[in-house]
């Protein structure tokens, strides 16, 4: 977008998490991110007055300096992601009092399981607000029909999918034999990855009983767990305990993560509906990997096609998962089929395709016509 010749924007981050930060979050170690997230746009980091700041929390991201930028910055239109902080509502609100036209991304979707009660609070409070936003940016189908649900006019949603780029080493490419050396696999076996953190939503247990009924079923399979969390220990307990033929990497940082996928030979996401999209599934399909999800992961209705990128079963079947592994092991050649296929299909999840959908929306909400995105 900063590339873009007609548009003039500024990022704006509402805090920047510390290495403590990110362990609590859930990924279970201390880190920052070792790839340049914030060159070749102008951005600021504004100044959190939260009492106690970060992740996790709807007060836990305070900017109220986001009021005066918008009521100085002449700007035609705010894009915030989701509105579930502080810090949202605060630049919502100064824009609505500015006469700033609002753009909403989310990825929320109508398959989280939620109780009674809440689905009603809901209903009543996202009716009246939702409306109101000139645009809402969709990342795919559940989520445009999450919007659309909650009162948005369909004209005025707008699919702004979700997008990675995935750095591809310079040079020749390592030999996938020498990959499976450094993780510890076996060269014989079609390897299942797991990459994510190791939290309840996440249900890498289910991960675990899958392969492991997969390996007793006599599949030459093995299993690739990156990632660390809370659940870390339960899961190599499960192991010690039962034998399953699975390797733990560890938190792997963005320019080696990668190399997992390139190792492995499918990505399973057994997700509940908590994950809203799931963009393990798109780093893994840039990489030319198919992928199993459960049915409430939510980029299953957009990427994941039944036994042509991969495969969607129903979630805390370890039985059905398992019997998808073992199927997939028995027919290497059609997974690699299906592997081919995801790389074409992913392909038009790109980052053109998402600052197209902002364009879109932008000449919609302000009735300009702006040239179209070109990569």
């Amino acid at each position: 977008m900063a590339a873009h010749p007609e548009l003039r924007m500024h990022v704006y981050y509402c805090h920047k998490a510390t290495p403590q930060e990110q362990a609590r979050a859930g990924f279970g170690v201390e880190f920052d991110w070792d790839l340049d997230l914030l060159s070749g746009y102008p951005h600021t980091f504004l100044r959190n007055v939260a009492h106690t700041p970060g992740h996790g929390r709807f007060a836990g991201f305070d900017t109220p300096e986001i009021a005066v930028i918008l009521r100085r910055g002449q700007y035609d239109a705010v894009l915030v992601n989701g509105w579930n902080y502080k810090s949202a509502w605060q630049a919502i609100w100064a824009a609505w009092r500015a006469g700033v036209k609002v753009m909403v991304r989310g990825d929320s979707h109508l398959h989280t399981p939620r109780s009674l009660p809440r689905m009603l609070a809901k209903e009543f409070a996202y009716r009246r607000f939702i409306p109101r936003f000139d645009a809402c940016l969709a990342a795919g189908q559940w989520s445009r029909d999450y919007f659309v649900h909650y009162g948005a006019p369909a004209e005025r949603v707008f699919i702004v999918p979700h997008a990675v780029e995935i750095k591809r080493p310079a040079g020749s490419p390592v030999p996938r034999c020498d990959l499976l050396r450094r993780f510890g696999l076996r060269e014989d076996a079609l390897v299942f990855l797991f990459a994510g953190k190791f939290i309840a939503k996440k249900r890498p247990l289910d991960f675990l009983r899958s392969l492991q009924l997969a390996s007793a079923a006599d599949a030459t399979v093995q299993g690739l767990m990156v990632g660390d969390g809370p659940l870390r220990p339960d899961c190599e307990e499960f192991v010690r305990a039962t034998g399953a033929p699975v390797v733990f990497a560890g938190f792997l940082n963005q320019s080696q993560i990668p190399d997992a996928y390139f190792a492995a030979d499918v990505l399973v996401l057994p997700s509940d509906g908590g994950e809203t999209w799931g963009l393990v599934v798109n780093e893994a399909m840039a990489c030319g990997r198919a992928c199993i999800v459960s049915d409430r992961v939510g980029c299953g209705p957009d990427l994941v096609r039944n036994l042509q990128t991969g495969a969607i079963f129903p979630l805390g079947d370890v039985d059905a998962l398992a019997a998808l592994m073992v199927d997939f092991a028995r027919d290497p050649s059609r997974v690699q089929a299906m592997d081919a296929q995801a790389e074409r299909v992913i392909q038009k999840y790109s980052v053109g395709a998402a600052v197209e959908g902002v364009l879109q929306a932008l000449a919609a909400i302000t009735d300009r016509q702006l040239e179209h995105a070109t990569a």
